[in-house]
């Protein structure tokens, strides 16, 4: 990943996010501000993006939501100068760590909080075409072993009737849902429909621990007209930073209660 002097100033929410990010290789798209979306935090709130990259994705959510306490672990340390630049040009105070998802540290291990979000990777290299820019590989190559331990990271990481958050390809629905229907409760699958018509390329997931109650499908967002400019609903989202309904608003979030 570039350093800092070789970043672009970005915005994101139609100037209400100032972003840094690399000039070449990976470089936002619309994944986390969709994620941010879709994470029901209050102010107050603890909050820890799982690979958090530049910070797009946590950043989009406290400015949607003032107040919350982020955390973010990335094990890229150029990303990490960089969401820490941006989080200081928002006025966000945010504690970025740099480790690896699937090795975490002790201390990280024993954290909860009260919602987790994630863009993981989750392609094998065999499925992957090569790539020259370590940073977008690393964003998007994993084994299952290493894909089924990252969303078990995350889920282990949700205090007491807290979320967690995911945005995934269409096509990695089932390998996720397997993993986060044996840890948490009630999925919610939200597809991100490309045109009215189509079919959905990417999904937001969302499970919540605490009482059990069954999955569902959800009518999901459609993010283009026909012309192919963003529908008015894509619009509120991605510009005026307005959240999604997954269709399941928590409750207080019990932070006395500890993992089984």
């Amino acid at each position: 990943m570039a350093d800092l002097a070789d970043a672009t100033a970005d915005t994101l929410l139609d100037g209400r996010v100032r972003l840094y990010q690399p000039r070449r290789g990976y470089r936002v798209a619309l994944d986390p501000v969709l994620l941010a979306a879709a994470v029901p935090a209050r102010p107050g709130d603890r909050v820890l993006d799982v690979g958090s990259g530049t910070g797009a994705a946590g950043l989009c959510l406290a400015a949607r939501v003032p107040g919350i306490v982020l955390t973010g672990i990335e094990r890229d340390e150029a990303a990490l100068a960089l969401a820490r630049r941006s989080a200081a040009a928002n006025g966000v105070a945010a504690d970025w760590i740099e480790g690896d998802v699937l090795a975490p540290s002790a201390d990280l291990r024993t954290r909860q909080f009260d919602h987790v979000l994630s863009n993981p990777p989750y392609r094998s290299a065999e499925r992957s075409r090569a790539s020259g820019d370590p940073a977008r590989v690393a964003a998007h190559v994993i084994d299952d072993a290493g894909f089924e331990a990252w969303l078990a990271f995350c889920a282990a990481r949700v205090s007491g009737r807290g979320s967690l958050s995911l945005v995934l390809p269409a096509g990695e629905l089932g390998r996720a849902a397997a993993v986060l229907e044996a840890r948490l409760a009630g999925l919610r699958v939200f597809p991100l429909w490309p045109r009215d018509g189509t079919e959905a390329r990417r999904v937001l997931l969302r499970a919540r621990r605490g009482r059990r109650s069954p999955s569902r499908l959800l009518p999901g967002l459609v993010l283009h007209r026909p012309d192919g400019g963003y529908t008015e609903a894509a619009e509120d989202v991605l510009r005026r930073g307005a959240a999604l309904d997954l269709g399941d608003r928590p409750g207080p979030i019990d932070r006395k209660a500890r993992l089984p």
